[in-house]
């Protein structure tokens, strides 16, 4: 999250829009005189390039929400500075107010610019967010396949047979003999409906299945032309699922500054309570993609298995998998993002720190021992300079 700070400019116009699915309202502020006035327009490319047109806007401030990418991506065509205000940081949150509209959303949004404390997000690129999207849907679909294998086995258990189960139940055998008991729905007399149903759901289970077959083809064939996923599969029980994911949500790694900023974006860092000499620290925020979180606990999962770096590190949270296991992968999963972000920053493949000899400085503290070691010299030079006085 960035907090922008605003400039002197020749055009004064603030443009503050809430955006809606149908129809939006814009706040036109400005700030020479320090009027506003509210207008109401359709949401559409056409009116919005319209309103643009005739305000002449300095900026256009809008809320992250999911018109946000067309509407940033129309202003950059226009050039027009764009910024797109975190709806989830501390200074959006408005339990106290009692009233809320469109019109005190879009004044708000003016208002914080010109207080210079609007919090912002950085909005990733056209292609990346296309990306982000194939991602999810494929996510969405496995999810909506195992919600019918589990129906099916309801529908098996209710009628005392045995349900399926193993991974040999859902393969083409597996299914045509669960094929046996199921019949057209037309076909089914009252006392028999439930085999109508099974129909039903096997037919639903191969399109689902088709589904995810075809995004999980494209996937791979992005994947492969990818150099960064190609860069974290180097990382033992990291898939390629996994590192698409974390490639495009940490796109432009060098954007973070820090572990600890990767971790806050992510959402996998504990809530923090101080007051005096209290510190209470709570659950983890989730206030990143919870997408990305995801994939990294099942990620964490697999590499206890078949990453030795990763099962060191899980028995020792866990004092031999005895005690706080839920904790210890979720701590993992925190882990294998910052590792991973320091991969796709330094564009070093994995390394494990246990049997790999130790590589050099990486480029931040090698950066930071070049500039102390050229203020030396400089201390040093000015030492031994004469000072030019008589």
């Amino acid at each position: 999250m960035n907090t922008i700070s605003t400039t002197a400019s020749a055009n004064t116009i603030i443009l503050a829009i809430d955006l809606g699915k149908y129809k939006s309202v814009a706040c036109v502020h400005d700030q020479s005189t320090g009027e506003y006035r509210i207008t109401t327009f359709e949401t559409t490319r056409a009116e919005l390039r319209k309103l643009i047109g005739q305000e002449q806007p300095a900026a256009v401030v809008i809320e992250a929400c999911l018109l946000a990418g067309w509407v940033h991506d129309l202003c950059g065509e226009l050039g027009v500075r764009c910024l797109v205000a975190n709806t989830a940081s501390e200074a959006w949150k408005f339990k106290h107010l009692k009233r809320k509209t469109d019109r005190d959303d879009a004044l708000r949004l003016a208002q914080l610019y010109l207080l210079g404390q609007l919090p912002t997000v950085t909005l990733p690129p056209t292609k990346v967010r296309q990306w982000r999207s194939l991602i999810a849907n494929r996510q969405a679909l496995v999810g909506r396949r195992v919600a019918v294998q589990n129906r099916i086995r309801a529908l098996f258990v209710a009628q005392g047979l045995p349900a399926p189960r193993g991974a040999r139940a859902w393969t083409e055998t597996g299914l045509a003999g669960m094929a046996t008991q199921a019949k057209s729905l037309a076909e089914c007399g009252p006392d028999e409906l439930w085999r109508g149903l099974l129909e039903l759901s096997l037919t639903e289970y191969r399109q689902v299945g088709e589904l995810v077959g075809q995004l999980t083809a494209r996937l791979d064939a992005l994947g492969k032309h990818n150099a960064e996923v190609i860069l974290l599969q180097t990382a033992p029980g990291l898939g390629p699922r996994t590192a698409e994911t974390i490639a495009a949500y940490l796109n432009d790694a060098p954007r973070f500054k820090t572990g600890k900023q990767v971790s806050a974006y992510s959402g996998m860092v504990p809530r923090q309570h101080q007051s005096g000499e209290m510190d209470r620290r709570g659950r983890i925020t989730k206030r990143g993609p919870a997408l990305l979180r995801k994939m990294l606990v099942e990620c964490a999962w697999c590499m206890v298995r078949y990453n030795a770096w990763a099962r060191g590190f899980y028995l020792r949270l866990t004092g031999g998998g005895q005690r706080r296991k839920k904790q210890a992968i979720v701590a993992l999963a925190r882990k294998i993002l910052v590792r991973s972000w320091a991969m796709l920053r330094d564009q070093r493949p994995w390394r494990d720190p246990q049997t790999a000899p130790k590589d050099p400085l990486p480029p931040s503290k090698r950066r930071r021992q070049e500039q102390s070691q050229r203020r030396r010299q400089e201390k040093q030079q000015a030492v031994l300079a004469p000072s030019g006085t008589p």
